[in-house]
This record gives C-alpha cells, sequence and structure tokens, in this order.
C-alpha cells in the first residue's frame, strides 16, 4: 500500500525565536551545528555560552520533541530529536526545527523519516553552492513526507526504534572491543612512557628493523620497460588497520618491485600529516597478490627475532611512540613530518619474547571477533536500511 505524501510544513508548529545578546540573563544553552552527532543521529552537548558572546546564529529556542535538521551539507544528514534535558536550549539558525503538531504528526516518525535515505537524496537533489552546500528551511518544510495515520505513525516508529536501539547496542560493543586490545597491552607491558616494569630499551629501531622509504611518483625512468602494481598511499594506512577500498596504481620497473615489494607482517608507518596522526601505521597481512608502496610511508620490516610484529605495531603506535615523534618531529603550519633518522633512533623497549606472543595470541582473539561483529553491524546497517525504506514505502 502506497501511503499519501504531505508538504512537512503543513504539520508543523513556528518557533519561538530570541536574541541572547539583548536579554539581561548571564549566559545560556547553545546548540551549534558540532553538537550534533552525524553518526549517532543525537544531540552529544549543549555548549553554556556568556549572552555577550552570543553568536547571530543563536536564535532559536527549541522543545523536547523538536526535531532538528542540518540544512548545510544534507549529505551528512545531522539530525537529532530532542531529547527533554535540551528542552529550553537554544539552536542555530543552521538548523532547520520541525515542531510536530500534536495529534497530527509523530515526532519520532518525522525524526526516522529525516534520516532515512529517500529524505537525503531529496535534500542533496535540491541543495546550492558547490563548496557550501546547503537547503533552506523552506525547501525542508515544502518536502513531501508519506504520511499514514497517527496510530499507525506510532507503530511504524516504534519498530524502527528498536530496530535502532539494537544497532546502537552493536556499535557500542565494538567500541568496548576495539578498546580492549589497548587494556591488554597496557596491563601486561605497562605504560611505555614511564616504562613501570622496567623493560631494557638499548635498542633503538634500527637496531631490530631494516627502515625503508617507498617509490616515488613522477620520478625519470630513463627509457625502461615498466609494468602496472599497485602501491599503497598514505590515505591508505590508517591507525592499526588498513583501507583498501581504494588503491591506486603506478607504473615500476621489475627493479623497483623488487626493491619496494611488501612482504607480511612489513609494518607501515606514515611519514606525516596532522600532528595527532604521527606514528599511525598498520601490519601488511599480503591482502593483495603484490604490491608497493609510497615514498611517504615507511616500510619497517623486522631483522630480530626477538620482537613480534604486532607488538612493535602497538608499542610504535601507543602514547610512547606519539610523543617521541612529536619531540621529533619538522612541523609546519599544522602539519608534522619525521625523517628515516628520526623513526630509526625511536628508543624500542624489549620485554621478553613469550610475553610479546602472549599478547599477540590475546589480541588476534580479539580481532577475530572485532572482525565477526563489523561484519554483522555492516548486515544489521543494510537491514535497517532496507526497513526504513518498507515503513516509508506502506510495507510495513
Amino acid at each position: 500500500m502506497s501511503l499519501c505524501r504531505e508538504p512537512i510544513g503543513d504539520y508543523v508548529e513556528r518557533i519561538t525565536t530570541w536574541s541572547p545578546a539583548k536579554s539581561n540573563i548571564a549566559s545560556f544553552q547553545y546548540i551549534d551545528l558540532s553538537s550534533v552527532s552525524q553518526d549517532e543521529k543525537s544531540i552529544v552537548g549543549a555548549n553554556v555560552m556568556p549572552t555577550s558572546e552570543a553568536p547571530s546564529r543563536a536564535r532559536q529556542i527549541v522543545q523536547a520533541g523538536d526535531v532538528l535538521v542540518s540544512t548545510v551539507r544534507p549529505n551528512l544528514n545531522g539530525v537529532a530529536h530532542v531529547p527533554p534535558q535540551f528542552d529550553g536550549c537554544t539552536a542555530s539558525t543552521g538548523f532547520c526545527v520541525l515542531r510536530p503538531r500534536e495529534g497530527r504528526l509523530s515526532g519520532r516518525y518525522l525524526y526516522h523519516w529525516v534520516r532515512s535515505s529517500l529524505f537525503v537524496k531529496d535534500m542533496v537533489g535540491k541543495s546550492t553552492g558547490a563548496s557550501y552546500p546547503a537547503v533552506s528551511d523552506k525547501i525542508v518544510k515544502a518536502s513531501s513526507i508519506p504520511l499514514p495515520p497517527l496510530d499507525e505513525q506510532r507503530r511504524i516508529s516504534a519498530i524502527l526504534d528498536k530496530a535502532d536501539s539494537l544497532r546502537q547496542k552493536r556499535k557500542q560493543a565494538i567500541a568496548l572491543l576495539d578498546s580492549l586490545t589497548q587494556s591488554i597491552f597496557l596491563e601486561m607491558f605497562g605504560d611505555p612512557v614511564s616504562n613501570p616494569k622496567g623493560w631494557p630499551q638499548n635498542n633503538s629501531l634500527s637496531d631490530i628493523a631494516d627502515i625503508a622509504s617507498g617509490i616515488t611518483k613522477g620520478r625519470k625512468l630513463r627509457g625502461e620497460p615498466t609494468r602496472t602494481v599497485p602501491y599503497l598511499a598514505v590515505a591508505n594506512v590508517q591507525d592499526k588497520t588498513l583501507k583498501l577500498d581504494i588503491v591506486k596504481t603506478i607504473e615500476a620497473t621489475e627493479a623497483e618491485i623488487g626493491r619496494y615489494r611488501l612482504q607480511v607482517d612489513d609494518l607501515l608507518l606514515t611519514e606525516g600529516g596532522d600532528p595527532d596522526k604521527l606514528g599511525r601505521g598498520s601490519l601488511w597481512r599480503g591482502e593483495l597478490h603484490e604490491a608497493i608502496h609510497q615514498n611517504h610511508i615507511f616500510r619497517v620490516r623486522l631483522t630480530s627475532n626477538n620482537v613480534h610484529p604486532l607488538y612493535a605495531m602497538w608499542l610504535i603506535g601507543s602514547d610512547y611512540g606519539k610523543r617521541y615523534f612529536l619531540k621529533s618531529a619538522k612541523q609546519t603550519t599544522g602539519i608534522a613530518s619525521i625523517n628515516k633518522t628520526q623513526l630509526s633512533n625511536l628508543p624500542f623497549l624489549l620485554p621478553p619474547k613469550k610475553l610479546q606472543q602472549e599478547f599477540a595470541d590475546q589480541a588476534q582473539a580479539v580481532k577475530t571477533k572485532l572482525d565477526k561483529l563489523l561484519t554483522c553491524e555492516d548486515l544489521t546497517n543494510s537491514l535497517f536500511s532496507s526497513l526504513q525504506h518498507r515503513a516509508f514505502s506502506g510495507e510495513l
């Protein structure tokens, strides 16, 4: 059964606006665009702000049950349902505030509609501005919503609420599991910054590993025969994981491919970027049959039998490694970078290999569980999207 579509604006109330700067109160709670989590579709906090410092966008007084829709970059879908603790807060005019008319439109139903792919697609298609795409309140309110009777709206929103609650619980489980390996590392080895267990640190990284930079794009080949080979760029190397959905290729000679070809358990570290991302790296597990790496990535290949690759990755990626890199790095206008010498001189804490192996076994067990949960999350998200589509097509 297809549902009749009605303009959202016909089913919402006008809201109250004010000017904090002209009031006689000292401060107010402000919900700006950054207050809404685009992932969680909820308000994560309101800023307490002196009225004397109120931005010109601070105008709209919200009530519990209102639905906020960010009018800028609609593809990011910054939406939220206002819970009781934010009743009376002031929202930025960067939001279209939708207040459902009592007895005609369910707030939870409206909330689920504005977070659906159907609504997002509609807003993206109507947005204007290449560098800062946006829609107006008028466009949001003129857009149509599939509208069954109120009791049916409530039934549909209850089903979607329950399904979304299960998704959020899975996300929480993933977050907890994701932090477990860090806890295991600190429990087994102590904080490397203070080294409370007194692990030897007589060796530098270059004493236990071979360190090399990668291939340079745009170098002169001098007519030598080449072939196309995948190569990893900085974007592929994340913190303790590799992002391989997009892998670039490059023309390289056989000598270059032999020199830069990655091997299983090579640790890949980015040369630079944002200061908080220094020391970011992950292990190569042979995900591709053959691959090399670019010159902005260091390849660390262990040469000592006394070091486990997983331990090396977690040590270098810990606060200990990051503090060393920040202290050693060259920094210009918010960008930090390290060179091969600085990386080579990293003091390397060396606990017993047996303890490293125990850590690696536990870390791998956590990763296996985490991978299963992430696979289930993808399936759950897909099922939720399908459920939304059915709900707003009159098929639920």
